[in-house]
């Protein structure tokens, strides 16, 4: 293993690094993940056009005639665009077979998969060295009488590097004369740190200066991103990618990771356009089925919101909390949540975008309803503030002299809800038990008979009942129900806000009851 003395002295970065994306090919490997004909055109056409990845790998040879139609059409694509050469289809060494099954796509890269490791080479194949070689030949003559280019994977080449590096010299003293574009180096099973890849690279880079190298990571341990970041740093002129990081168990180097590092911390060159990898991560994460984490850096959901009051403030100043990775960068935009530790500072920044004044006093209160809230709701969104803004503003009420001591709501596959109700009203507890067609229905009939048996009095008739949700499809969002009430012939409009429906039309009710009240008293 190289030591700190050793990756300083050998470190240096290529001009250029070519990013190669194996999303549709190494990433579809993920479980679960099965990618149809059309959706790998529409992520080859973004990836290609879009993000400008110097190359494809869109398929491995003579898996389905699926597979073979998903190649034609994003061949047919590429052709058109002046791309077809960006467009690469993994490959084995079988003699014609998968040279045949490429050329009949319409490809004309092969990414040949060889052994990189005495292990895979004897145990796998159960061939010598020599005779691997000798096949892989033969799998290279007939590709060059196609007129085909091929660049060569050394499977388990960290393996062969730790356990029989003359085995991995003794291929590429034969192979590095052939007609071969690239030799790509894989971390197959993600042993590698970063100390040993540079090593490693290092170690080839040294030995055969004229090879163009591509370095392929595995993130077994959490070290693909530095990984390939240490291969960069030792002499590789290319890295392989997949969007989101899709790949077999771990998955691969997340193509919005390694791009932001290579060009923030080390000032390397790439032709990533970095405005649309938000775009591409969506794309792929609705086709895969694979979430992507909120605090995956740079495509995250939550990565550009602030939740800490004093950053708001900070920003707000000075830019005080802000890095290199501003979220208009990437067609995104920094956002401010709103829960219990977010503060005045956080509420008048989404208050200012969102266009609303509010006097300090308002403000105050909105404050304390986002912090009450934020005790039960983790994050409160922007698209909830002008609900919680009306919730504050719209019918305060002075003094409530009605208030819900407690009250209990059972529910059961088959049977009506029963409620159990506690009320407080003018300083005296009345209590009642009611069953309904609803859990707000047992409710409300629990207090009619508070009202009628205990009180003697009428209790308002629900003329109008409407449910709203902020935009965005939450299941956690909030809930402002939106009752009209007619209480002795005049109609009286109240609102509710809460996580809990129920408790929002709870909530509206008991401002209903106390307007009520103030005009029983006057």
């Amino acid at each position: 293993m190289g030591t700190v003395e050793q990756v300083n002295a050998y470190t240096r970065i290529p001009p250029f690094i070519e990013i190669m994306d194996s999303t549709l090919r190494d990433g579809e490997q993920t479980s679960g993940v099965s990618f149809l004909p059309h959706e790998k055109l529409m992520i080859a056409k973004m990836l290609l056009n879009d993000i400008n990845v110097d190359r494809v790998e869109v398929a491995s040879a003579r898996v389905s005639d699926g597979e073979k139609d998903a190649v034609r059409m994003i061949c047919r694509y590429a052709k058109q665009i002046g791309k077809l050469s960006n467009v690469e289809v993994l490959g084995f060494v079988d003699g014609k077979e998968s040279v045949d099954w490429i050329g009949d796509c319409g490809c004309k890269v092969v990414n040949l998969l060889a052994k990189g490791s005495l292990k895979h080479c004897e145990g796998q194949l159960h061939k010598t060295p020599s005779q691997h070689i000798a096949d892989i030949l033969e799998t290279l003559d007939y590709a060059e009488s196609k007129d085909m280019d091929v660049n060569i994977y050394l499977e388990d080449w960290s393996n062969g590097m730790k356990d029989s590096p003359e085995y991995v010299y003794g291929m590429l003293d034969v192979l590095a004369a052939k007609r071969i574009k690239r030799f790509m180096l894989p971390d197959t099973l993600g042993i590698l740190n970063p100390l040993q890849v540079i090593e490693f690279m290092r170690k080839m880079v040294k030995r055969y200066p004229d090879v163009h190298f591509d370095f392929h990571a595995h993130n077994d341990y959490d070290l693909a991103v530095s990984n390939s970041l240490a291969a960069v740093l030792s002499g590789a002129k290319g890295l392989h990618v997949t969007v989101n990081g899709l790949g077999e168990r771990c998955g691969n180097a997340p193509l919005a990771s390694v791009q932001v590092i290579l060009k923030d911390q080390f000032n390397a060159k790439t032709s990533i356009r970095e405005d649309r990898l938000n775009d591409v991560s969506r794309l792929v994460e609705g086709y895969s089925g694979i979430a992507v984490a909120p605090n995956q850096p740079i495509v995250g959901e939550n990565v550009f919101t602030q939740v800490a009051g004093v950053h708001a403030d900070g920003d707000n100043k000075a830019n005080l909390y802000s890095n290199a990775l501003v979220p208009e960068r990437f067609a995104r935009k920094r956002e401010y949540a709103l829960g219990k530790t977010s503060g005045k500072a956080n509420i008048d920044l989404n208050l200012q975008e969102l266009g609303l004044e509010l006097t300090p006093a308002q403000i105050s209160k909105v404050t304390q309803k986002i912090t009450e809230l934020g005790d039960r709701k983790k994050i409160v969104t922007q698209e909830d503030l002008p609900f919680i803004v009306s919730d504050v503003l719209k019918h305060a009420v002075p003094e409530d002299k009605v208030k819900l001591v407690s009250y209990m709501v059972s529910s059961a596959y088959g049977l009506k809800p029963i409620a159990s109700v506690k009320v407080d009203i003018n300083g005296r507890q009345y209590e009642a038990d009611a069953m309904g067609d609803g859990q707000y229905d047992a409710f409300v009939k629990a207090l009619r008979k508070i009202y009628r048996g205990s009180l003697g009095r009428t209790f308002p008739v629900l003329e109008n009942y409407s449910v709203t949700i902020p935009p965005g499809g939450r299941t956690d969002a909030l809930v402002q129900t939106v009752i009209t009430w007619n209480c002795n012939g005049k109609s009286i409009k109240t609102r509710g806000l809460d996580a809990d429906q129920t408790e929002a039309a709870i909530k509206a009710t008991f401002k209903m009851l106390n307007i009520m009240e103030g005009q029983n008293d006057k």
